[in-house]
């Protein structure tokens, strides 16, 4: 067939397969758009009517503070230093004040477990239940103890 002029009648030598990708292109696309746009669909469709609550959760904003126990056992809250009875005397107020504040528990790596488990149960003792431990995350794949 090099050098001769092409006949249209000619299917001798043509393309004898289909090529599949330009296909499977728009097939994807059109599930691209499908996945995106059926979840608008159904929210749209969808005629829910939310009963009324007084108690909703939605509306309360909840507060969070900071606890910090130094290595030394020194207990740190609102970046305020605390004695022991100071510390009764601010948890009793924010028990009162606002009983489901969070509290976020830093201690330091070289402080004694036994200052952390005393805090703790202070936090419950005081029905202030929410609470949390902060930690670093480890940075690798090597798991180091201190």
């Amino acid at each position: 067939m090099a050098g001769n002029k092409f006949d249209p009648n000619d299917f001798s030598d043509g393309i004898n397969e289909i090529n599949v990708t330009p296909f499977v292109d728009v097939v994807l696309v059109l599930l691209v758009i499908f996945m995106v746009t059926a979840p608008v669909m159904i929210k749209e469709n969808l005629k829910v009517k939310l009963p009324k609550s007084l108690t909703s959760d939605l509306g309360q904003k909840s507060l969070t503070l900071g606890i910090g126990i130094t290595k030394e056992g020194q207990v740190i809250l609102n970046s305020k230093v605390l004695t022991p009875n100071q510390l009764e005397v601010e948890l009793n107020a924010i028990q009162v004040k606002s009983p489901q504040t969070q509290f976020l528990i830093s201690a330091d790596v070289d402080s004694r477990h036994g200052d952390l488990i005393k805090m703790i149960d202070l936090l419950k003792r005081h029905n202030l239940n929410q609470f949390a431990l902060q930690v670093e995350k480890i940075k690798g794949e090597n798991i180091e103890s201190h």
